[in-house]
This record gives structure tokens, sequence and C-alpha cells, in this order.
């Protein structure tokens, strides 16, 4: 049974202006550990990471029905297994279900929550 899904799709020229405009917007959404990964990137593929995380996050506080503002970016934080699929460690991890795409315009990500994840 499925609890929650929260989707969410970010243009990667609106987050590239963030960057650049504003420096302590990575701060505001990437976690320390997600920081030490960001900063071995190239310029280009800075803006996808920063754009996937950005919507993932997004789709999670969706999925949770909180919203960004209940929980804030810095609540929230991805991993990437061995293979590089990403996915959520916290707040809780266990019977979530995510998934980012980019094109070169855009960044996607869907989570779904299964219910009774907190029985697992």
């Amino acid at each position: 049974m499925i609890e929650g899904i929260g989707i969410d799709i970010v243009e990667l020229h609106r987050i590239k202006e963030l960057m650049n405009r504003q420096q302590k917007f990575i701060d505001r959404v990437l976690t320390p550990h997600e920081k030490d990964r960001f900063i071995t990137l190239s310029e280009k593929r800075k803006v996808e990471y920063v754009a996937g995380r950005f919507a993932a996050k997004e789709a999670f506080s969706k999925a949770v029905g909180s919203g960004i503002g209940q929980l804030s970016f810095l609540d929230i934080e991805l991993h990437v297994d061995e293979f590089g699929k990403p996915y959520i460690v916290k707040p809780f991890s266990k019977g979530v279900h995510l998934s980012i795409s980019h094109s070169e315009q855009y960044a996607v990500a869907q989570v779904v929550i299964e219910k009774g994840w907190e029985n697992q």
C-alpha cells in the first residue's frame, strides 16, 4: 500500500541562476555529505546535481504531506548506492522509493512512501 507520493520538476537554468546569485543557496539545499560529492563535479554536473536534490527533497516533502516549510532541505539527505542510484537516508529511509531524472532543461524527481514504513 502507498502512504504518499510526491513529484517535483525544476528548470536547470533557474537553479543555475540561484547558484550564481545566492552564495548561500548551496548551504540551504545540500547537507554536508551532499556537498562533499558536489565539490567533485564539473560545473554543468553541479547544476544537475543540485537541481536533482532540490526536486527530490521537494518531492519527499510532498509525499510525507508537509511540503518544504515543516521540513527544511537540510532535514532530508540523499546518498547514492554503488551503482549511482539515489536514495533517501534521512529523516527516514524504510519504505521510501526515489527516482531522479534529468534532461537538458529540467530535473524531475518522484518519491513513493509505502504505508507502514515506520514498522519496517
